[in-house]
């Protein structure tokens, strides 16, 4: 098992709080398929303050979409706990709202409208005019206002992730989890829905947990990254990357560091092929 390294903690500029909002401690996840037991993570402990934009990265099969349900609450740690608020997440709940890459995640028969009405009406956190206003609110938040009666057909892969983003965002839930949410998207729609999550993220400042296997989405949509090995995934590496968006892509600090971090998650894979080779 490789063991855990801490290159970099965020800087007093990340003005963090003294406590971290959610707390994910030497956590190990499993799940069954039909002939295998699965150890997805071994012992994956890290932090997420308030108002951190948080990334989850690391190779397909690593246990980054399992500790993001985890964190939602539909699967049990075998080993470890995980907190929000200082309380155990043992199930689901309003205060942790998902958005998925699939774009069937929106009820069809609902207009744009009433499918971000409906979490809002389903929990009773709102009575149906409050609920509309709140849907409206946050339509308007990601340039839907135009669309609030239409239906998801009518509408391209872009714009239902952004219904899906106003649906969670318009709960106010403690922390969003988003599931490589823009990984289906063609490359002009990808970067254009990092920069509208970026633009929502300066104007409410909410707190994010987001999963990718992208190192460069990582690190424009991030403010730390927690860097996972191959299955079963252990955490290599953290770092703080605040310092980088869109505009520095090109930059040699940006460049740099995403080589860094690519030698990372690779490094096992070219020591079995050095061995192989020397074999």
């Amino acid at each position: 098992m490789a063991a855990q390294t801490t290159l970099e903690r965020p800087s007093a500029a990340a003005a963090a709080p003294a406590a971290p909002l959610l707390e994910v401690a030497g956590v190990t996840l499993q799940y069954k398929t039909k002939e295998h037991l699965v150890t997805a993570t071994y012992r994956v402990s890290f932090e997420v303050f308030g108002a951190d934009r948080f990334v989850l990265l690391g190779p397909s099969g690593c246990g980054k979409s399992t500790l993001l349900k985890g964190v939602a609450g539909f699967m049990s740690p075998v080993e470890g706990v995980m907190r929000l608020g200082g309380r155990e997440i043992t199930a689901p709940g309003p205060d942790r709202m998902m958005v998925f890459q699939e774009f069937d995640q929106l009820p069809p028969w609902k207009t744009v409208k009433e499918n971000v009405m409906f979490p809002l009406r389903v929990t009773g956190k709102y009575g149906r005019r409050e609920a509309e206003e709140r849907a409206l609110a946050y339509l308007d938040k990601v340039n839907l206002t135009k669309f609030v009666d239409a239906h998801p057909h009518m509408l391209s892969g872009g714009m239902k992730q952004r219904v899906a983003i106003a649906r969670a965002m318009a709960m106010e839930p403690t922390i969003l989890l988003m599931d490589e949410p823009f990984a289906s998207l063609d490359a002009l729609t990808r970067r254009k829905m990092q920069e509208e999550l970026l633009r929502l993220w300066d104007d409410i400042r909410f707190t994010v947990l987001f999963v990718t296997h992208s190192i460069e989405e990582a690190m424009i949509v991030g403010t730390r990254i927690l860097v996972l090995s191959p299955h079963p995934g252990q955490v290599k590496a953290e770092l703080n990357t605040h310092d980088f968006d869109h505009r520095t892509v090109g930059g040699t600090a940006f460049q740099q560091t995403q080589q860094r971090i690519h030698d990372m998650l690779f490094a096992d894979r070219i020591e079995e092929e050095e061995a192989a080779g020397h074999g």
